[in-house]
Formats: C-alpha cells, structure tokens, sequence
C-alpha cells in the first residue's frame, strides 16, 4: 500500500486534507534546512537563501504561468485567503462568496463586515453544489461590489465552479474576483494568463509540499490597499512582515516543479482510480450516494452518503483506511458539513458522508483495498445498528 509513504500499513486516502510530501520537496526542503541564512540578509548565506526563494517563486509560477512577481509568500491558504478579503474589502462596496467556500474565506467574509452585514452577499447552490449567478447578476445591478471570491474547486465534493461568467460580471460591476484555489493547484492544469481573476490562494501541503506555507497570487496592476495581518520588517512587498521561511518555500517549489512535471499523466489515472472506486461502491452498496457526481468534479474526489450510517462509525470500522468526514479544518465541529447542508442535504446525511480523496501516490492495489475494507466497514455498522435497535 503505497498511499503514504510513511504508514506502509494505511491506505491513505485524505489526500484534500493533506497530500504526503513528494520526495522532491522532502529532499529540497532537508537541503533548505541544512544551511543558514536569512533570506533579507545581504551576506553571502544571506543571498543564498534569497536565491533559492526566487528559484521557488519561479517554480511555482511555472506552474500557474504566471509572473514570479505576482507571488507573495504566506504561512498558507488560510492567511492567503484573509490577506486578499481584507485588502479588497477596504476599497468598499460588497463582499460576495458562496455558501459552500471553506470557513477560511467565509469566515473571514463574516468577520470583516461584522459591523455592515449587509455588506456581505452569500450566493447559494443547487443540489450538484453548482453556484447560483443569478443573485451575482442582481447584485451587480443594483449594489457597488468589492470582490467576488469563490473556490474554484469544493474542499468537500471536489465539484468544479466554472468561474469565466463570474469573472466577467464581477470586472464589469467593477469588482476584484479572488479564487481559493487551494484543492485545484497541482492537480488539474491552471493557466493565470486565461483565467483572469486578480487574486488566488493555495497551500503547499495539497500538492505535496510542506505543510505552514502557501501563496497568494496578486496580478500585476491590481489596486489594492496593503492589509497585512502582521505589521513589521514590510516582508513580501509589504503584504506579511516576518523572516521568510526558506526551507518551506524552497519544499513549496519543489513540489510546485513536481507536479507540472507530472500533471498530465496523473490527472487522468487518479480520475480513473476514482471512477473504479465510486463504481464498486455503488454496486456493492446500491443505498450510497455519491455528491456532485453529475457535474464535473476535481479527479481524485469522491464524496459518498451511507444513508443512516454515522460517518464516524464507519471511518473507526476501517482504521486501515485513512479518509475523512468532512473538511478537516472543520473537525471536530458539533455541526455537519455546511457543504452538504447547502446542497439540501439533510443533518442526517451530512452526518453519515465520508470524503474520500485520492492523489499522486494512491494506486489500483490501494483502491482495491480499500474498497474492500469500505464494504466490510459499511456492512459492520450496518448490522450493528440493526442489532441495537432490535434489542
């Protein structure tokens, strides 16, 4: 079983939470570590580290086709996705995102019109999880729009949102269109020369990089007023102030290199690890429901419904099976899935849905596994919930 390198004995399938780290990037950032430098230093280790934090900014804007300069350095998607709400949020006018966005950009939307709630436009879904444009086109009618942010990829189902008509109402209202691309980078091609949104978050650690660094992606002529979170040494072009952290950054690139490398040959074969997956459930266990499945989807994800069975009692049924019941920067939550509530979904079967994601690593040996464990796990709480119940 291949799907995590480090646990040989787990078939890893929670890659949406975070990916293993790609040998290129554990072998580059170990590199990283094993030298000094501060990366603002004008000494010679000092423009060492600088020099390899332009060759990651180059990397990765290999991978977006993108200018290095557009690229500013944060701990994660998390602070990229604040960073680029609060900055666009103080030229004034609306903020609009969707009910399905992952908390790091809803609650930061929420937060930062705490005080003019109605500066905030929440856009809703269909059951497919596919936005709704028609509260956007009002909007721009009728209200002066700051941004316009929705996730390019669903955190949860791995549903695609077409963002070109977004993109254009947003421009002709006036309005910047960030994307939190965190679940898209490295996984399907992204080119920022077509896509035209301003602003665009990710996180290393999805496609193989270390986790506590990630990006935002500013386009070069943006006008936006420097909000940064942290205030000091003006870092980054005054956007994060702070000691860059050149071992994650240089891990960052290497896996940002990594994965253009690979990119064409392992979106398909994860898409087809996916279909076989999602093909023996349903033929196994006719009851489940796979969310999303008749709209275009990221390749490796698969968000899959047992009807009335706890989604925490199946995950614990099979322990050799790493997968998830929700996003897991919402674990531990006492609410379901936001995700599936705004898909109409009931509490109950938000409660009883399991995220499996698949990635670079995952294997045809590690599918047949796991689907094999998934039946069993699924049939043992099953029958354990039919025994308390007829006791």
């Amino acid at each position: 079983m291949t799907g995590d390198p480090a646990a040989t004995n787990v078939v890893y399938l929670d890659y949406n939470a975070t990916a293993p780290l790609r040998p290129e990037a554990l072998e580059a950032t170990l590199d990283a570590l094993r030298s000094v430098g501060n990366a603002s230093s004008m000494h010679h280790p000092g423009r060492e580290a600088a020099a390899r934090v332009d060759l990651a900014r180059r990397q990765l804007s290999a991978l977006l086709n993108c200018s290095p300069g557009e690229l500013i350095f944060t701990s994660g998607a998390t602070e990229a996705n604040n960073l680029a709400l609060r900055a666009a949020y103080a030229r004034g006018g609306t903020l609009v995102t969707t009910a399905v966005e992952h908390p790091a950009v809803l609650e930061t939307a929420r937060t930062i019109t705490a005080d003019e709630p109605c500066s905030l436009l929440v856009l809703p879904v269909d059951e497919d999880g596919v936005v709704d444009l028609e509260p956007l086109l009002s909007a721009v009618r009728h209200r002066k729009l700051a941004l316009v942010s929705v996730m390019i990829a669903n955190n949860e189902t791995g549903v695609l949102t077409a963002l070109a008509p977004i993109i254009e109402a947003a421009h002709e209202a006036g309005a910047l269109v960030h994307t939190d691309a965190t679940q898209y980078v490295g996984r399907l091609p992204l080119d920022l020369t077509e896509l035209d949104v301003d602003l665009l978050s990710l996180s290393a650690h999805k496609f193989g990089g270390p986790q506590g660094v990630g990006a935002l992606f500013v386009r070069r002529g943006t006008l936006l007023p420097h909000r940064p979170l942290l205030v000091g040494g003006g870092h980054e072009r005054g956007w994060r102030a702070g000691t860059l952290n050149v071992a994650g950054i240089v891990g960052l690139g290497a896996a940002a290199e990594a994965s253009r490398l690979q990119l064409e040959h392992d979106a398909p074969r994860i898409a087809g690890l996916r279909d076989v997956l999602e093909a023996g459930l349903t033929s196994q266990m006719p009851g489940c429901r796979i969310n999303g499945a008749r709209v275009p989807r990221l390749p490796g994800v698969t968000s899959v419904t047992f009807h009335n069975l706890p989604a925490d009692a199946v995950l614990a049924s099979m322990p050799h099976v790493a997968a998830s019941d929700g996003s897991a920067c919402s674990s531990g939550a006492p609410s379901p899935s936001h995700v599936l509530l705004a898909m109409g979904r009931s509490r109950d079967d938000a409660d009883s849905t399991v995220r499996f994601s698949l990635g670079y690593g995952t294997t045809k040996s590690d599918v047949e596994v796991a689907l094999d464990a998934i039946v069993k796990a699924v049939s043992h709480v099953r029958s354990a919930l039919a025994a308390t119940d007829g006791a």
